[in-house]
């Protein structure tokens, strides 16, 4: 067994993170770029060291979870699901049931808070958010955010559910409370469900072509019929009949 094989086979026995799910060349050279970084020569270095220094361990973690998000983020899209998707899915059931799926630090769940607050009471909207990583719902429960994570952000957000701390800016709480963050391993764990809407952008994109395989009959069975998943921008289902979705809009795929 390799290098690399043996550091995959002691991340899942401690983790339970499978990185052989995750594209091999991809993962490896952000994992090989982090123990360069550190004067370490091989994985085996890198687990040795790992196993004694915690914040190493959670360094790790941040690169093999790949925690890259921002609100609003490719916000035509956002646009579809606020004009077209939501007003259907509201038709259907006023109190619909949203699940953010790989989640990292909050950014999504915070915006689909915001953008379900265009038709509902906050204290109506209710968001499950989640991620494999500890460390990245710590940072999304806390709900601060750089002025990058807002760039994209529509200006009458930012000034309606933002508080400008410093630097930093500060989620409203009645947003905060609308979206509750559980620890959920895509690749691993049962789904929760049923749900209208599932939203899972630019996390697949890192999976092998069998896990994603493995996971739309997943996703298609934590929705209600007729609910949608949302993916990223380069997260096109091919041929998505077969695993029972539709094209309602581009990147919106509906539950048949």
């Amino acid at each position: 067994m390799d290098d690399y094989a043996q550091f995959i086979a002691k991340v899942k026995r401690k983790t339970g993170i499978d990185l052989s799910l995750y594209k091999e060349a991809q993962m490896k050279r952000r994992l090989t770029s982090l123990y360069v970084k550190k004067g370490l020569n091989s994985f085996a270095e890198l687990f040795a060291e790992m196993e004694k220094n915690p914040v190493l361990w959670h360094e790790c973690l941040d690169r093999m979870t790949i925690n890259v998000s921002e609100f609003y983020r490719n916000a035509k899209r956002w646009d579809v699901l606020e004009r077209i998707i939501l007003p259907r899915l509201l038709a259907e059931n006023p109190r619909p049931r949203v699940w953010s799926a790989a989640c990292s630090a909050g950014e999504e769940p915070y915006t689909l808070a915001m953008v379900l607050a265009k038709y509902l009471p906050l204290h109506r909207v209710s968001v499950l958010a989640t991620d494999i990583d500890e460390n990245a719902l710590a940072r999304a429960r806390l709900g601060v955010y750089g002025e990058r994570s807002l760039a994209e952000l529509p200006e009458e957000m930012k000034k309606k559910f933002f508080t400008k701390d410093g630097q930093y800016y500060k989620i409203d709480e009645k947003v905060k409370q609308a979206v509750t963050f559980q620890k959920h391993n895509l690749l691993a764990d049962p789904f929760p469900g049923p749900f209208d809407l599932i939203v899972c952008r630019n996390v697949l994109i890192y999976f092998t072509e069998e896990a994603k395989r493995a996971l739309y009959p997943k996703f298609r069975d934590a929705l209600r019929p007729g609910g949608v998943l949302f993916v990223g921008s380069t997260e096109q289902i091919f041929n998505p009949g077969s695993y029972g979705f539709e094209v309602e809009e581009t990147f919106f795929y509906r539950r048949t």
